[in-house]
């Protein structure tokens, strides 16, 4: 499943813990199902994955636990912020996913929400497999021995 690059700027929320927390199998991108006033907080940067997952449900794909907070100048028209969002993504796609998540005992976790070219929000999903504390640890040992390295090679 390919995915084009975005510029850093145009992100609105990443999830920095899911790639220490889990094992990532494969990643796509799917759209999100916004009103307005979510749009908006979103555009601030102030909205919150780190939680969040996302679930199949009849035949729909749904974002859960991600926290988009209120809009201040909306009034009384605003969100609620711990709403479930609706993913868009194409049939033949939410099907494999559902099945790696039945048969595999993957879990689809959110890695950013961005906007793209066309000023759309899009987010960056990713199939993924819990990690056990040994693998964390080694995953720490290895960031630990790169961070070494460029230290050592930066001193020459």
């Amino acid at each position: 499943m390919a995915k084009k690059k975005q510029a850093d700027s145009n992100i609105a929320a990443e999830n920095r813990k899911a790639r220490f927390n889990y094992e990532i199998v494969d990643t796509l991108e799917a759209g999100l199902v916004l009103t307005g006033t979510e749009v908006k907080s979103l555009r601030e940067g102030k909205a919150s994955i780190a939680e969040a997952y996302a679930t199949e449900e009849q035949g729909e794909l749904w974002l859960i636990n991600s926290n988009l907070p209120e809009y201040l100048q909306a009034n009384r028209f605003n969100h609620n912020p711990k709403r479930r969002r609706k993913l868009l993504v194409h049939r033949t796609q939410l099907n494999k996913l559902a099945g790696a998540v039945q048969r595999d005992g993957m879990t689809l976790v959110p890695l950013k929400i961005y906007f793209d070219d066309r000023g759309m929000a899009k987010m960056e999903l990713a199939v993924a497999k819990g990690k056990n504390a040994p693998d964390k640890r080694q995953t720490i040992k290895e960031r630990d021995w790169n961070r070494q390295k460029q230290r050592i090679l930066k001193e020459g």
